[in-house]
């Protein structure tokens, strides 16, 4: 791709808001080096990592790249014999460390949730625990060698302190002499060059024998080494030297094995480099608040809602774009100012986002293509040094465009044929467009002249289109309206402004016939586009209306439901308790006649005792029956018209008709109801029987999908009827062993959604709780994380 289009459609901005992200120098320099990729398999594998690493970073969060460094200088360094130092050794293991905690973090992640990409590439970092190991046991975390590195090493450094404390010994004995101390500039022990010596004021100099190895500034002090501590020094100096020498011992050993690992440590570093490019992508998608496009490479273009990334979400106009497809060029026309650059610009960027893997900010579905190449003659690009006019630079470059395009191209084209002669530059911006169209490339063109509107018009598989504009705010919307030609709106604009009518009258006077039925009909399709979109929003907020009652209703349907059910619970279980008393005391009073009988011989017969206690059980009220266990088998053959049992409702019915392979409209007295056919038991095939309505009013109950809900609905709820369910929802999931659900409570005021999360606060199962992403609903969700 063109360094010159990279720059014209402002990509490195993008890259270096992506390269904000990264965590480690390697991920950096990828990010700095990427470019688009015209290879269509290749993008859809750089755009699946992300998504992977998007998931990753939406459940888990960010890999830890925590203490991982570049050290591929120190690694070929190593692997050409040259010796590392303590620092470069510590940074090789904590490397390996950091690589081991990513290879680990996405391997837990892999067993709940694939991530094939990312799974691959960290399985390809090896382990080298052994290095890392040999490494730590020598060298601590202030980059110091250890006293343990090795025997050798550990008696130097002990002789090396017992000699230091001899000499600070003696010289301590000597200062604090009252012989001595007077002769001192301070009672002191201080080191020059690594040999301990004493200040001495300068008159006393001969006083002492020994080493001078420096003086003050102002000469009034000499630092001298005594003459009985000479030797001592001398022997330190000696210890120090075979320390050194220990030491780089160590070093050529450790880095003799990091050489032995050098291959493997500079794959690792390019996968852990890749692996931080890839989340610095999702993060970026997080941040930026973009989706993951559908790619292909026919030279289809759908843009929905698509944003310009650079410009702030609070001032971005979407943009609604199709290419490709019915029409293969769109001819954008209309005033300046109105937004006609940015369109360019945001289609050509989004394009290149995409072929480098990135999501891009547009709704989700939104497609895009792989294009062997984007070219683009965007802005004033007059050249003072080249001596080119505004009109010589823009021919310059799409003659370069010309030669280089091919069918697979995308052509982006602004103000073409402007900065010359109105009626040449026209003729000259058709016959440019029209070769483009003919060759077959994919083409975005904008213009002032008026004449491309009828060029437009009058070819296949070329479109107009315009940025609208408010007459009544005299502004711009910057919203692309494809199908409809700009206007020039000049009149209406003179005429709001205070333009004399005479002065307008004039103007529209010197108009052609013909140009002025061209705006009356722009005009006129723009008034029913605007009726249309007007009618097409109530419509929607209508049916948004119906559905928010639909689910009221239902849930309220529900709750009677379940209120009958636990109040006819409640009377069987008071009736039973009843009936249970009533046996106790019946059984009772039998026992007693039967004693009474055998104590006076009366004639009792016990066929009439065990025939009373019968009688009794049969007087005892039927509770409703429990559902059967159901058979795998018996809603195979049930058809249209047979009469069959639903086994949730104990209820005898007739069904209508077979919804699907999973579900029947039953006939059940006075009501029709869905039952799922696994309900359903076969009684009998007469499809000739018609269902009969039932005198008596049988309550329903709605059966249950066997599946588990994860998000629950709340919107159109009040906070007390919510709270209920919302008890009742987290209780269910929490038995179902759910980790998180959505629960769904609207923006509206926000009094909902703070009763709810007030409520989650308090809940022993909730573990935590948060709003929801984008593409989660936002501030309308809360997803709530149970322990």
């Amino acid at each position: 791709m063109d360094d010159k289009i990279l720059h014209t459609l402002e990509y490195r901005k993008i890259l270096n808001k992506c390269s904000g992200y990264t965590q480690t120098s390697m991920g950096k320099q990828i990010v700095d080096q990427l470019k688009p990729d015209t290879n269509i398999d290749v993008v859809l594998l750089l755009l699946k990592a992300t998504d992977e690493a998007y998931t990753v970073d939406r459940l888990k969060g960010t890999p830890p790249f925590g203490g991982i460094t570049d050290i591929t200088a120190a690694t070929k360094r190593a692997q050409l014999g040259g010796t590392l130092n303590p620092h470069e050794l510590l940074a090789v293991s904590n490397t390996i460390y950091g690589s081991r905690r990513i290879k680990r973090f996405i391997a837990n992640i892999h067993e709940d949730e694939e991530v094939e990409i990312l799974f691959s590439l960290s399985e390809g970092i090896s382990e080298q625990k052994v290095l890392e190991d040999a490494i730590k046991s020598c060298i601590d975390e202030s980059a110091e060698v250890m006293d343990s590195a090795s025997t050798e090493l550990g008696q130097v450094r002990r002789e090396l302190r017992s000699g230091e404390s001899r000499i600070r010994e003696k010289l301590d004995s000597m200062i604090r002499s009252s012989t001595v101390s007077k002769m001192l500039q301070d009672q002191l022990v201080t080191i020059r060059g690594d040999r301990f010596v004493i200040p001495v004021k300068a008159e006393y100099r001969s006083h002492f024998g020994g080493i001078v190895h420096d003086q003050s500034g102002s000469g009034a002090t000499m630092f001298i080494e005594p003459e009985v501590i000479v030797v001592m020094n001398n022997k330190l100096r000696e210890l120090r030297m075979r320390e050194e020498r220990e030491i780089e011992v160590i070093l050529q050993k450790l880095t003799a094995l990091v050489g032995d690992q050098a291959e493997m440590l500079l794959i690792d570093i390019d996968l852990v480099g890749q692996l931080d490019f890839i989340f610095a992508k999702a993060r970026l998608a997080h941040v930026m608040k973009a989706t993951m496009p559908r790619m292909n490479d026919r030279g289809y273009l759908n843009l929905r809602k698509g944003r310009h990334p650079l410009i702030p979400l609070d001032q971005v106009v979407p943009l609604d774009v199709e290419l490709g497809n019915s029409h293969t060029s769109i001819i954008v026309t209309g005033p300046n100012t109105g937004g006609k650059t940015v369109t360019l610009k945001t289609i050509g960027l989004l394009s290149l986002m995409a072929m480098s893997g990135l999501f891009v900010p547009a709704e989700e579905e939104s497609q895009l293509c792989v294009f062997d190449a984007i070219f683009a003659d965007i802005g004033d690009e007059q050249s003072i040094e080249q001596n080119l006019s505004t009109f010589s630079s823009h021919m310059t470059n799409i003659i370069r465009i010309l030669k280089q395009m091919t069918t697979k191209s995308l052509i982006l084209l602004d103000e073409v044929g402007a900065g010359t002669d109105p009626a040449e530059g026209s003729a000259l911006a058709i016959s440019i467009l029209e070769h483009i169209h003919r060759f077959g490339c994919r083409m975005v063109a904008t213009t002032h002249y008026s004449e491309l509107k009828a060029y437009a018009y009058e070819r296949k598989g070329l479109i107009n289109a315009s940025m609208e504009f408010d007459v009544n705010t005299l502004s711009p919307t910057y919203r692309l309206l494809i199908g409809i030609p700009g206007r020039s709106n000049a009149f209406a604009i003179g005429e709001r402004l205070g333009l004399p009518q005479n002065i307008l009258d004039f103007a529209r006077g010197e108009v052609k016939e013909e140009d002025m039925r061209v705006e009356h009909m722009i005009a006129s399709l723009e008034e029913n586009r605007l009726r249309a979109e007007n009618e097409r929003a109530e419509a929607e907020k209508i049916r948004m209306e119906m559905e928010v009652l639909r689910r009221t209703h239902q849930r309220e349907l529900e709750k009677l439901e379940q209120s009958r059910d636990k109040l006819l619970e409640k009377a069987e279980l008071d009736a039973q308790e009843v009936i249970n008393k009533a046996r106790s005391e019946a059984e009772r009073i039998i026992s007693d006649l039967r004693e009474l009988a055998m104590a006076e011989g009366a004639s009792v017969k016990e066929h009439k005792l065990i025939a009373a206690r019968k009688q009794l059980e049969e007087a005892e009220p039927k509770q409703r029956k429990k559902i059967p266990a159901k058979t795998q088998n018996k809603a195979r053959t049930i058809e249209s018209g047979d009469d069959v049992k639903v086994y949730s409702l104990n209820q005898k019915g007739t069904v209508v008709e077979l919804i699907g392979n999973k579900e029947a409209l039953v006939q059940l007295g006075i009501m029709k109801m869905k039952v799922s056919l696994d309900d359903l038991e076969l009684l009998s095939a007469n499809k000739s029987d018609k269902p009969q309505i039932q005198k008596q009013v049988t309550m329903v109950k709605r059966t249950r999908d066997d599946n588990i809900r994860t998000e629950l609905d709340l919107r159109g709820d009040n906070l007390e009827e919510a709270l209920m369910e919302v008890d009742h929802f987290i209780d269910e999931a929490f038995l179902s062993n759910l980790g998180q659900v959505h629960i769904i409570h609207g923006k509206g005021t926000g009094i909902l959604r703070t009763g709810i999360q007030d409520y989650l606060r308090k809940h022993k199962h909730v573990k935590s709780y948060r709003l929801g992403n984008y593409g989660e609903g936002g501030n309308g969700v809360t997803v709530a994380e149970l322990h």
